[in-house]
């Protein structure tokens, strides 16, 4: 970090044409408060030009490599605290040699973030249930159905979103089996027998990193989402593909099984707008629904409602398979990155309670003259 902070300090330095403001402009950005040496800044410029006299290409790749590490590395920060990516980006350093100036790069050490390690992300007794299964299974074949309930039917929706930010590509690192086996030894460790070794499936783990490169060997076959089916019927299985992993299919339940949450807000979505549709057509406002107005009828505010961000997130994004209104921006993200719609939901200035009451009763007038001169087209 001090060497970062240095390399950034030099840029900044050789960029200042003033002695006093060029040390300043070093120590702030190196978080050092020494009292500059005397003539330690024009032997700094003339070490660090001559260098890039001789090693100017390799500089400005190092530079622009550095560039994006840092942009990635902002854009990776930004998502979910994460949960997907776990990653640290190392950055790429310059040392010099008899032989000139060499790019070294160092892989920096892999953070585990809280939510985003695919081996916590189960039940704690489906950790030992590799030991539960009958001697030569090779396959373990399991499938997801709604069992029935308030509805005849059901819209399946969601499985995209949990397959492409909790499964796909190298998710199993050593990182996160070291990390999961510390948990584990204290988990299920007993306060007189201790722990038992075999309860966490190690070789299991280690097996999917070296064959398949961290990748699940799993197979899951779903109907497209979105469609509408009686209850009672398959919606998607999933059935391991080595032999060596047939513990795997049912390690995933525990994730796979939220699916239901923005399935059944899909599905509760799709009758309402069914009772719309319904009482328009009753009360002769066919022409609502042939300008596809009615899909404004019920607007989503479900974000303060919930227990998550993510949880706000996906029940918006299932309330918009069947509407367009929505003030869950959170919603709109998740269905641009998982499901490619650049803009899902829609929505317009709105006055709240505060706003208005704010005005008194007696200026009640003056609340709405002010709506109309700050919006004075389109929706309000």
């Amino acid at each position: 970090w001090r060497a970062d902070q240095a390399a950034r300090a030099i840029v900044l330095v050789l960029d200042q044409p003033d002695e006093a403001k060029a040390w300043a402009a070093f120590l702030k950005a190196a978080g050092s408060k020494e009292p500059p040496p005397p003539v330690r800044i024009q032997q700094l410029r003339e070490q660090v030009m001559e260098h890039e006299m001789h090693n100017k290409d390799m500089h400005e790749l190092v530079d622009r490599s550095n560039a994006k590490i840092d942009r990635l590395q902002t854009e990776l920060s930004e998502q979910h605290g994460k949960h997907k990516h776990s990653e640290s980006l190392s950055r790429i350093e310059i040392s010099d040699s008899k032989d000139g100036s060499q790019i070294h790069h160092e892989p920096a050490p892999e953070v585990v973030g809280h939510f985003d390690n695919i081996l916590l992300l189960t039940d704690s007794y489906k950790v030992t249930h590799h030991l539960q299964y009958p001697p030569g299974t090779e396959t373990i074949y399991s499938y997801f159905e709604s069992r029935g309930g308030t509805f005849k039917d059901v819209c399946f929706f969601g499985l995209q979103y949990f397959l492409k930010m909790y499964l796909c590509g190298s998710v199993v690192t050593e990182a996160k089996i070291d990390h999961a086996e510390r948990l584990f030894r204290a988990h299920l460790s007993h306060p007189v027998w201790g722990y038992d070794e075999k309860l966490f499936n190690r070789e299991a783990w280690e097996h999917i990193l070296r064959k398949h490169n961290g990748r699940l060997p799993i197979l899951i076959k779903a109907v497209p989402e979105g469609t509408v089916l009686p209850v009672k019927n398959v919606l998607f299985t999933m059935e391991n593909t080595d032999p060596k992993c047939y513990w795997l299919t049912n390690y995933l339940e525990t994730l796979l099984v939220q699916v239901w949450y923005p399935m059944t807000i899909c599905t509760q979505s799709l009758e309402q707008k069914k009772i719309i549709k319904r009482y328009l057509q009753d009360t002769g406002c066919d022409s609502i629904i042939d300008q596809g107005l009615h899909a404004f009828k019920l607007h989503d505010f479900g974000f303060r409602g919930v227990s998550s961000v993510e949880s706000a997130a996906l029940g918006s994004v299932a309330h918009l398979v069947h509407f367009l209104g929505t003030d869950t921006m959170v919603g709109l993200e998740m269905a641009k990155e998982f499901y490619s719609e650049d803009c899902a939901g829609f929505s317009i200035p709105a006055s709240e309670h505060s706003t208005m009451t704010s005005w008194g009763r007696e200026r009640e007038v003056d609340a709405m003259r002010n709506m109309l001169q700050n919006h004075p087209t389109g929706l309000v």
